[in-house]
């Protein structure tokens, strides 16, 4: 298994991680692995890719918003009562440090609606947004209370794009991936399983054949890549609970990230990635800074 080799003058992407909060998770609710007392405060990232011959600046997830007692009254009594959050900087200031104004942004890529990935979009008047195509189905949520679909109401629908990749080629382990710029620099991959619509990147990180993947929420904790740990499925009186839409396809989808990530330089990261944040935060990964190709 392999992904495409670099052809001359090979565009690529330069990729910074940003700020945008962090969010108590129980890991204990997403890996079998874990115990009832694995409890961490752990990033929500956002990322920002450049690349690396065009004009033109792209963001995959927003992270939390800073006012996030403004959300849906369902959404404020799940953080109140099971994530609790905290935004001492979030995407816009991360991104005005660097010396970028969300006015410079063509193009943001959401992962997925939950609230801990789609920021505040109102702060982002200029730019496009993309989301899988299957987030549509969101909108058929019978409650007008649901927070999804008012996110996905939310989204201005003259500057929304819904990819579908189901004609997309295969890449590497994956059935399907968008070239977005047509030119093997970033590929949008989709991820099904953690919800409707949930997308991934890739990104060509170098003019010579590095990596970077993108997943999202794809697994909440490593375990789940590695194969040490399975998704938790939670019985409850009348129904099961699990932080995925559709557990067997994400467990495909993470089997397939874990052979995506056996291949020489390409470097995985997850939204919530304790381990990585733990040894890169205020470091130069993060924006101006970027991550340095492996």
């Amino acid at each position: 298994m392999s992904l495409p080799p670099p052809i001359t003058n090979q565009a690529y992407c330069n990729v910074s991680a940003l700020e945008s909060g962090t969010i108590r998770l129980h890991f204990s609710q997403f890996t079998t692995s874990a115990s009832p007392d694995d409890v961490l405060f752990v990033p929500s990232l956002s990322f920002l890719l450049q690349h690396s011959s065009k004009e033109s600046k792209f963001i995959f997830d927003l992270g939390i918003r800073k006012d996030w007692e403004n959300l849906p009254p369902l959404t404020i009594e799940q953080i109140k009562q099971n994530f609790h959050v905290s935004i001492p900087q979030d995407v816009v200031e991360s991104l005005t440090k660097g010396g970028t104004l969300p006015s410079d942004i063509h193009t943001i890529c959401l992962s997925h609606l939950h609230f801990d990935h789609i920021g505040d979009m109102d702060l982002f008047p200029e730019s496009t947004f993309l989301v899988g195509a299957d987030s549509k189905h969101l909108k058929s949520a019978p409650s007008p209370e649901n927070p999804l679909a008012l996110a996905l109401n939310h989204l201005p629908p003259e500057r929304t794009r819904y990819l579908d990749t189901s004609q997309c080629p295969p890449l590497g382990p994956f059935p399907h991936a968008l070239d977005f710029y047509e030119d093997g620099s970033l590929y949008i991959v989709d991820a099904a399983g953690h919800l409707p619509g949930h997308i991934n990147v890739l990104a060509r990180t170098s003019a010579d054949g590095a990596w970077v993947y993108l997943a999202s929420d794809s697994a909440h904790h490593w375990d789940l890549i590695t194969g040490k740990g399975s998704i938790v499925v939670t019985e409850g009186t009348g129904f099961a609970r699990c932080a995925h839409a559709d557990k067997e396809a994400a467990e495909r989808h993470n089997l397939r990230i874990r052979q995506l990530g056996e291949i020489p330089r390409v470097r995985v990261l997850l939204a919530h990635d304790g381990p990585w944040y733990e040894g890169n935060k205020d470091g130069p990964a993060f924006w101006p800074g970027k991550i340095p190709s492996m």
